[in-house]
């Protein structure tokens, strides 16, 4: 009877899953730390993680396990390196939160053009002659650039477009591969679309350098708006700063950070013209339901031989399943 542990809170679907399998033992840990889990990773032949490490340290302490289901897309926090050396799989949930990601990097795209909030500031403050300083733009006719084409990107320009916004799009492994049908046109070069863009939306992976750097910060529109929904360090958060305090960025939008949770001292949190969200924007309630019964099925499915190939990251780890 294989043995699960659960590291990290879980929307009560995914749990009730577990509970109603007669062939199945579980532990349950609401903690969302390393340390907290670690202490049982002995006795797990499956383990279904939020958001916190897995070191090397921690999976060579696991000696019965099999299948590791990350409770979404990303695995940058995973020793992917250490499951192969093991054959341990690695299996990620599918298409569960991209319209999330989506709508909550249409509602930064929003919030900054319309400075919402220096906005709610000023009422807050009784500042109401701030609207005369006419602050606000509009998305209608501009420009969006979005780096990184896949579910959630394809879902943002649907949004976009029905905001009369012109859109683009700079994804050069899917150009490689074949362009997705539609209105939005490739980018083949990424300064050159960054030029041109009013405003720029990133759902790209993380790389070993950032995907917008200091030299294509350097090469984006003057006044453009930039929004990160990816992952901190896809975009370089110090030459950011430099950007928005000269001014070269006009407002951002950003959803996560290269430390999360940011440094009090963190210059961003000072700067009103940003638009900052704590890493939610796959969190919906509804997300996260979908995103709990997803990774506890990966595991259930792995140990009855049927887990779909698709969602395994190392699938050599499958020969013998």
């Amino acid at each position: 009877m294989p043995h699960v542990l659960v590291a990290g809170k879980l929307h009560p679907s995914g749990i009730d899953l577990l509970t109603s399998r007669p062939d199945v033992t579980f532990d349950y840990v609401e903690e969302v730390s390393e340390p907290s889990y670690a202490p049982l990773i002995d006795r797990a032949d499956g383990l279904v993680i939020r958001t916190q490490p897995l070191s090397a340290a921690t999976v060579n302490l696991a000696e019965r396990l099999r299948i590791v289901s990350r409770h979404g897309v990303g695995y940058d926090a995973v020793d992917l390196g250490a499951l192969e050396r093991r054959g341990i799989a690695l299996a990620i949930v599918g298409d569960v939160n991209s319209v999330s990601v989506a709508e909550h990097a249409m509602m930064l795209l929003l919030a900054a053009a319309k400075r919402a909030g220096r906005a709610d500031r000023a009422v807050r403050e009784g500042n109401w002659s701030w609207r005369n300083r006419l602050e606000p733009t509009e998305l209608a006719g501009k420009r969006l650039l979005i780096v990184g084409f896949g579910r959630s990107g394809r879902h943002l320009a649907r949004m976009a477009q029905g905001f009369a916004m012109e859109v683009r799009a700079c994804d050069p492994f899917l150009e490689a591969q074949a362009w997705p049908e539609g209105p939005v046109a490739p980018a083949a070069d990424l300064r050159e679309a960054l030029a041109w863009a009013d405003a720029v939306s990133v759902h790209a992976p993380k790389t070993e350098r950032p995907v917008i750097g200091a030299a294509e910060l350097a090469a984006i529109r003057p006044g453009a708006i930039l929004v990160n929904s990816a992952r901190g360090g896809v975009v370089d958060e110090a030459a950011l700063i430099e950007a928005l305090r000269d001014g070269r960025i006009a407002a951002a939008g950003l959803d996560v950070f290269e430390a999360e949770p940011p440094a009090p001292e963190n210059p961003l949190l000072a700067m009103d013209q940003v638009m900052l969200s704590p890493h939610v924007a796959g969190l919906t309630a509804e997300c996260a339901e979908r995103m709990a019964v997803s990774s506890v099925q990966n595991v259930l499915d792995y140990f009855a031989g049927r887990i779909d190939p698709s969602l395994v990251v190392n699938r050599a780890a499958l020969h013998g399943v």
